[in-house]
């Protein structure tokens, strides 16, 4: 497998850690305050990616070009070239603590790409996995700090995280049209506290986070998260949970991962889905993350023009591409860019809407 190339615009990416880095040595300033916002226009289809390995991939030497091979910034070159609108990002508590994820994606590192993105008129979705690393289904590990507390003490260190991320982003003129409140959450959040049979804990924890939103952006629509869109019953348990509990969210977000050879069956069953759903809790829905195997091109822009199509007639509100710019190398291989780092055809049906 031929190598990526490496630093080609090392000028871009220095004043770009030098308005406040993601690395540890290079702290992050304190942003000025009533900064104008970027004018951006919202309430359309979102055609979003999330990027929230793009510092670590930059700083590690990696970088991206279109399919002419001409280098840019990734955030632009999505824009640009790919006819993506919308970037969401990840935020862990305190990634530190964790060796597995390097501090990565703390409140700082999540500032910086924010800034960029806002720069470039794209709207945000902030992704709070109420984690020090990873959480998704299979591991919702609490933060070190916060794994002796109580409930109460608990709910009021979510709030704190969650303001003081969003605090910054207005201190900036950055406001996110969408917030998650923990990511892929049907085994609930925060283990083993916030579990999602641990009595009315899940519902509690996620209301103290909705409240900390919209003290900030009482405008941002606040997400519940949930992985395979194509599985109803999943989706029935978590927010037929919140509906008897008085569970506080504005958007159902779904996660889908079809394979090659059956993403026909897996968009169907997911596009239903979306029609149930909104019918059943009366919440819109947002697709906050999808893939497919990156050698695969071809199937995947066919999956994405139906999603598109199909989801729009359903009422989706947008799709969101995980992390299309995962190296393989990296281990990851539902991206959609090449060994080159330019993107394949898999978000073509962007640039066609």
């Amino acid at each position: 497998m031929k190598s990526l190339k490496k630093i080609i615009f090392p000028a871009l990416l220095g004043a770009t850690l030098a308005l406040g880095a993601c690395t540890q040595d290079s702290p992050v300033t304190n942003p000025p305050v009533n900064k104008e916002p970027v004018e951006i226009e919202r309430g359309t289809f979102a055609k979003g990616a999330d990027v929230s390995w793009v510092t670590q991939l930059e700083v590690a030497g990696y970088t991206f070009q279109n399919q002419a091979g001409t280098a840019k910034e990734l955030m632009t070159l999505l824009r640009d070239d790919c006819g993506v609108n919308s970037i969401r990002l990840r935020v862990w508590v305190n990634p530190e603590l964790d060796p597995e994820v390097e501090g990565w994606c703390d409140i700082d590192d999540v500032l910086l790409k924010a800034r960029r993105a806002n720069e470039l008129g794209l709207r945000l979705m902030i992704d709070f996995h109420f984690s020090d690393t990873w959480a998704d289904p299979g591991k919702q590990y609490i933060p070190a700090k916060w794994a002796e507390m109580s409930l109460a003490e608990v709910k009021e260190a979510m709030a704190d995280h969650v303001s003081a991320m969003l605090t910054l982003l207005d201190r900036y003129g950055i406001e996110p049209e969408w917030v998650q409140i923990g990511n892929e959450t049907r085994t609930g959040m925060m283990w083993p506290l916030g579990e999602i049979d641990n009595g009315t804990n899940f519902t509690e924890l996620l209301n103290a986070g909705y409240d900390a939103v919209k003290a900030i952006f009482p405008d941002a629509s606040v997400i519940v998260h949930v992985d395979c869109g194509d599985q109803l019953g999943l989706y029935d348990r978590v927010f037929g949970k919140l509906k008897a509990e008085g569970g506080k969210y504005d958007m159902i977000g779904m996660s889908l991962y079809p394979e090659p050879d059956s993403w026909q069956q897996t968009v169907d069953a997911c596009v239903a889905n979306v029609a149930t759903l909104q019918a059943t809790y009366g919440k819109p829905v947002m697709l906050c993350e999808i893939g497919l195997a990156y050698d695969s091109p071809e199937a995947a822009e066919a999956m994405m023009s139906a999603m598109m199509t199909k989801g729009k007639a359903a009422g989706l509100q947008g799709i969101f591409w995980w992390e299309p710019e995962a190296p393989i190398d990296r281990g990851y291989l539902k991206g959609c860019f090449d060994e080159y780092g330019a993107p394949t055809s898999a978000l073509n049906p962007f640039i066609n809407d």
